[in-house]
């Protein structure tokens, strides 16, 4: 018998795998909080033997080490990836006993980095899970484009050439449980699905229905921008991430919390978009902790920058401390819960701005109200079609473009709305009339809006 466990981190867009058999088991691309793997092993009844890497990270902070450390399994990580602590070697062909009859073989897959080694999961000589981090992915394949430009197109080659090796030692029924492909800016395109065999990926996937030359040209047109906090993950999981502290923070009064923010600190409401719209605390910033927290975020904020969150309870401040620790953001400088309405000083009261509709949009542009619209969509969303007139600033540029904004209230959209109330609260701390748009693009359609459409 064996068993696979599936992490799922929705706000990164990267899954975790914990797999095994009666008495042992194997960790793959474990997240940097590692408690919950040790849980489910524990319900599992089974000993981490093996912990293992398909690649050093650029998209997260890896807990491989510390989960090694603590439980005392083997760090199974490429050989050819430079890092700076000790680690069993992996190199193609490599095989690890998990347990009886469970064995753990190495295969290269140089393509999403020059090292990126996938790992097969062999029950009595017969592949039964093919975990592919970073190479083959549901629908598509990792980008290539993370570890130096220049060897961009060389990696996508060798990416072409890593999945069909893939597809051709394994069997067509053999599942694909890659660590990237959910959301993750690590995939080279965004596809639906979240299960996948190798014989669905031979079907489907660019990467075997395109001849090498055209998938090259097809991967390197759509590579998206990179988040900015990835400069820091690769160096970070090369040289050995430190274990995470994930106690409380120190709680923040009213005072303190206007102190945070006259010294330039990142104060941030976890709050939904509707309530933040509704009233929250002046130059904070809206990231709703139900969204892609992590990712938009480490985007935005200055690399060091202080943060102290406000949440409606202590349970959302654990969740987001826990999350940010993901991407580095290891500690919030301080915290605090409640009514909204305490967390401002006695004789102050709380910012506001309105939410809207693209109907209402339209309908202020019948009358003539002096309005900008501000578009924060990535440059591969706006080239399906776009207001015309407005415009386009992507939201990870905002924060240090946002002198560009022209003079006028400032209607702000995105695709759905989480965005929108990102860049609303951003332009909001600087001054700025704003409107919040919370609609989806589609709708437009029914507006009379013009849309150009490239």
């Amino acid at each position: 018998m064996f068993f696979v466990e599936t992490l799922e981190f929705e706000g990164l867009g990267n899954r975790s795998y914990l797999a095994g058999g009666q008495r042992a088991a194997v960790a793959i691309d474990p997240p940097r909080d590692v408690d919950q793997v040790i849980a489910l092993a524990a319900q599992r009844g089974v000993r981490i033997a093996y912990v293992a890497e398909t690649h050093v990270h650029n998209d997260y902070v890896t807990g491989g080490l510390e989960l090694a450390r603590l439980t005392g399994a083997r760090y199974l990580v490429p050989a050819d990836a430079h890092v700076s602590f000790t680690r069993t070697p992996v190199a193609d062909g490599d095989t690890s006993e998990v347990d009886e009859a469970l064995v753990l073989r190495a295969i290269a897959t140089p393509g999403h980095t020059p090292h990126h080694t996938s790992y097969v999961l062999e029950k009595e000589g017969r592949a039964v899970a093919a975990f592919t981090g970073g190479s083959l992915l549901i629908g598509s394949v990792g980008r290539p484009d993370l570890v130096d430009p220049r060897l961009t197109e060389q990696l996508a080659r060798a990416q072409h050439a890593s999945v069909h090796r893939l597809a051709a030692t394994l069997d067509d029924e053999v599942p694909v449980l890659p660590t990237h492909g959910f959301g993750s800016f690590c995939s080279s395109s965004q596809t639906e699905g979240d299960a996948s065999t190798i014989g669905q990926e031979r079907a489907g996937n660019d990467a075997f229905t395109l001849d090498v030359d055209d998938f090259v040209k097809q991967v390197l047109a759509g590579l998206e921008n990179v988040p900015a906090y990835y400069t820091h993950m690769g160096p970070a999981n090369t040289a050995g991430p430190a274990p995470v502290d994930l106690t409380p923070p120190e709680p923040a009064d009213a005072a303190q919390i206007a102190e945070r923010l006259a010294a330039g600190e990142w104060v941030v409401d976890l709050r939904n978009r509707i309530a933040f719209a509704d009233g929250h605390v002046a130059g904070s910033f809206n990231f709703e902790g139900t969204g892609k927290l992590a990712t938009y975020l480490a985007w935005l904020i200055p690399w060091g920058k202080p943060v102290t969150l406000l949440g409606d309870t202590p349970a959302q401040i654990a969740d987001a401390q826990r999350e940010l620790t993901r991407v580095g953001i290891d500690r919030p400088a301080a915290a605090a819960t409640g009514d909204p309405a305490t967390w401002v000083r006695h004789g102050e009261r709380l910012a506001a701005f309105p939410r809207a509709s693209f109907a209402d949009l339209a309908d202020a542009h019948e009358h003539g109200e002096d309005l900008v619209v501000l578009d924060v969509r990535r440059d591969s969303e706006r080239a399906n079609g776009f207001i015309e007139g407005s415009t386009h600033i992507p939201l990870h540029e905002l924060h240090g473009r946002a002198s560009e904004v022209p003079d006028g209230t400032v209607w702000v959209h995105c695709a759905g709305g989480m965005r929108a109330a990102i860049a609303a609260s951003l332009l909001e701390a600087t001054g700025r009339e704003v409107v919040a748009v919370d609609d989806g693009f589609d709708a437009t359609a029914d507006t009379g809006l013009s849309i150009t459409r490239p």
